[in-house]
């Protein structure tokens, strides 16, 4: 891999073969959420990019630490037998503040990440978060320890609507005001602002609404997405507060058909990523 200060670019891969189009000058890390492509593997390889397994399991099941180890080795096997770069824990439970499972996750990452880089040298591992550290949807984990245990934090910046009691308002699905105030978060707790990776959403919610303009079918909506003015404002803040680079879910949804519009979109929403020159780590 080549290694710079610079920033990262961190993709999430949902399978298929649109990552033939990806701006790969800028693509540091690829997580492999669909199936493994041996193709995708040897061509980010090539462009000097990781590939990291995507890692999930019940916190039930690591409670006791001898399945803790067994899933462990079971995932470092797999990315040997895979010539992958390391993993990327997705989990996204509940966890009650104290509780078994609180600690066996916190457990988890160190463990894995000792696990990797004494099995893989250079490996990374990361841990997906939610967009803030206040215990979004009941994600009470011990963030301190364990952004300390793993490479980094894949901050996932969206779907920031997610815990409604009322009504479902129509609204940003990743608001600028507020999704800075997740990173300020972050950064009083003492959080090393060199382990978070912002994620930003290239995807966006069609909400029928009750009042509005009207389409031409006569039906009532609101679109809500991020589109490059709005990604390269975030990319700016990643600059100016020393993060360690940025992201997206995910890198399939943009159109990259031979569309001259479709081709021109794509390519801003990959160069909003750029707040100054972005490198390889």
């Amino acid at each position: 891999m080549k290694h710079s200060s610079l920033l990262q670019v961190f993709v999430f891969d949902v399978g298929g073969k649109q990552w033939k189009s990806y701006d790969w000058s800028v693509v540091t890390t690829v997580a492999a959420f669909g199936k493994y492509d041996p193709e995708l593997l040897c061509f980010a390889h090539s462009k000097g990019a990781r590939l990291v397994l995507k890692g999930d399991v019940s916190l039930d099941y690591i409670v006791d630490p001898t399945n803790r180890t067994a899933w462990i080795s079971g995932q470092v096997d797999l990315a040997k037998k895979q010539f992958m770069d390391g993993i990327n824990i997705d989990i996204e439970h509940e966890v009650q503040d104290g509780s078994p499972e609180y600690y066996a996750l916190t457990a988890l990452v160190k463990e894995t990440t000792e696990a990797f880089h004494e099995e893989i040298p250079g490996s990374q591992v990361s841990f997906d978060v939610a967009w803030s550290p206040r215990c979004i949807d009941k994600r009470c984990y011990n963030y301190i320890t364990i952004a300390e245990s793993c490479d980094l934090l894949f901050v996932m910046s969206y779907d920031e609507q997610s815990q409604i009691w009322g009504d479902c308002i129509a609204m940003a699905n990743a608001p600028y005001n507020q999704t800075l105030a997740g990173y300020t978060d972050y950064l009083k707790m003492n959080i090393d602002p060199k382990k978070l990776v912002m994620g930003v959403p290239w995807y966006g919610y069609d909400y029928a609404c009750l009042e509005f303009t009207q389409d031409d079918q006569g039906q009532i909506h609101q679109v809500w997405y991020d589109d490059p003015k709005s990604i390269s404002q975030k990319a700016a803040y990643v600059k100016e507060q020393g993060l360690r680079g940025i992201g997206m879910w995910n890198g399939n949804l943009l159109d990259y058909s031979d569309d001259p519009v479709a081709e021109l979109q794509s390519k801003e929403m990959w160069n909003a990523l750029k707040p100054g020159a972005v490198g390889k780590l």
